[in-house]
């Protein structure tokens, strides 16, 4: 089963990525909507079927949706991190210039969730 970050994990590691005590919420409502997205279902069946793609609309919804004034891809990195690392896996980018690219083409628009979800089964691998 499946394990979900809540909004009080996103506002955990926002405060970490910020290095605030208080999280830099620009919207409310972003941040929990972007909490939910990975819940998401459509007639009863799972909107996101896969580990990937749940992590893959987290990220997009954080990147997008510019929920923190602030930090919103070290937020989307750290949430997708923590999220497959809960769920036993390691997310490690081929190099860390590869994951700045890679997060700003997500905030700018550039990549959809199937894109992002391909590219996050490259960059995953089971933690032993």
């Amino acid at each position: 089963m499946t394990e979900f970050l809540t909004m009080q994990d996103l506002i955990r590691i926002a405060c970490r990525v910020t290095g605030s005590d208080d999280p830099p919420v620009r919207d409310w409502g972003l941040l929990e909507s972007a909490a939910a997205r990975p819940r998401a279902s459509v007639f009863g069946a799972d909107a996101y079927p896969t580990l990937h793609e749940k992590v893959a609309a987290l990220v997009h919804s954080l990147a997008r949706n510019h929920a923190l004034i602030d930090g919103n891809k070290r937020l989307a990195f750290m949430a997708a991190y923590t999220m497959y690392a809960v769920n036993g896996y390691d997310l490690e980018p081929p190099s860390p210039e590869e994951g700045d690219v890679f997060f700003r083409a997500v905030a700018q628009g550039d990549l959809e969730v199937d894109e992002i979800a391909k590219t996050f089964v490259l960059w995953t691998s089971p933690i032993r």
